[in-house]
């Protein structure tokens, strides 16, 4: 009997970006049966849009007035689209025919589960995990995000050791699918952030409301990556850094919030110390200015924190190391998931 598929639509947030659009959008006309595919465009100066018109009238544009960024460009765009499924998917991902059923089926399988995310190869280098996802995300006690085939710049060789269904952390905004109904429960993204560390956070949200999130190596995508920043943009650096604090204080129940704050805050000075041993001095730099906006803002943050109250048992969550990844990496040099 056939399987009637759920109204799933592919939403691809776009900013100046007519050559992904141009590569690898035709994979995802061809190979996303069943799902409206929409790119809503935080109002590019490049032709995109141009270019969608003339060469993809089958898929719906949603015009953005301004470059809002990754985070509140998908919230105003997904309160135009009606859908039972959203996925969050990057301009810069190839995907296989077949790729949405697995996550499809897996989602439909268990009302509790908010989100899930394939297997992310890299498109460079397929037989390699790529960066922003793998095998799926995790998450060390003190907050620092890893994943499943990926510790910091280390990537593992795909050898089919994540082809599994398994319960993750959090599932990377690359491509991501979400139960719409808990998209708009929990208010979508967090807007302050801009981009980066925005899908760890509401997937921490999710957790924290009682949902799970899940990985299925059965379905896999390959991404390029950093086709926005570049990871050596000091940019980059500054939302990483700063988003990664306010990750840790908008989500982190109380008791042990100001001992995980002090040491993340510690390990940050760290990092910008070898930065600056390393030359990189605008990185430094970039983890002082993260620093020093919070700490601005930080009326922002104590409110945000109030709204949502964050609960829940975090060290037993599913998807926490309980140890320390820094720790682990660059002292006692393990750079395998399997040897933590």
């Amino acid at each position: 009997m056939a399987y009637s598929l759920p109204h799933t639509a592919v939403v691809i947030l776009n900013w100046n970006g007519r050559r992904h659009l141009q590569a690898y959008l035709p994979s995802v006309v061809a190979n996303s049966r069943g799902c409206e595919i929409i790119v809503a465009d935080n109002a590019s100066t490049d032709d995109s849009v141009a270019y969608l018109q003339a060469h993809f009238p089958q898929v719906r544009l949603i015009l953005l007035a301004q470059n809002y960024g990754f985070c509140e460009g998908y919230n105003k765009a997904l309160r135009q689209v009606q859908a039972k499924y959203y996925i969050l998917l990057n301009s810069d991902v190839a995907v296989p025919p077949g790729w949405t059923q697995p996550l499809l089926h897996l989602m439909e399988s268990d009302e509790r589960i908010a989100v899930c995310q394939p297997k992310i190869n890299a498109q460079q280098h397929p037989a390699f995990f790529e960066y922003a996802g793998a095998g799926g995300g995790l998450l060390d006690a003190l907050g620092y995000p890893f994943c499943r085939g990926r510790l910091f710049e280390t990537l593992e060789e795909d050898h089919g050791q994540y082809n599994d269904v398994q319960e993750i952390f959090w599932a990377t905004g690359a491509c991501m699918l979400v139960r719409a109904a808990v998209f708009h429960e929990l208010g979508g993204l967090e807007p302050a952030f801009f981009a980066h560390m925005e899908e760890i956070d509401f997937c921490w949200r999710a957790k924290n409301a009682g949902y799970r999130v899940m990985y299925n190596g059965q379905s896999h995508v390959l991404h390029v990556g950093g086709g926005t920043l570049h990871k050596s943009n000091p940019k980059k650096t500054f939302l990483n850094f700063r988003n990664g604090l306010a990750l840790l204080y908008k989500n982190i129940p109380s008791q042990g919030l100001l001992s995980s704050i002090g040491l993340r805050v510690l390990l940050d000075w760290i990092a910008a110390l070898r930065m600056l041993v390393a030359g990189q001095k605008q990185d430094a730099r970039a983890v002082l200015k993260a620093h020093a906006d919070l700490l601005r803002n930080r009326t922002y943050w104590r409110k945000r924190r109030k709204e949502q109250q964050p609960k829940g048992n975090f060290p037993k969550m599913a998807g926490v190391y309980k140890g320390s990844i820094v720790w682990e990496y660059f002292i006692r040099q393990k750079r395998m998931v399997k040897d933590l």
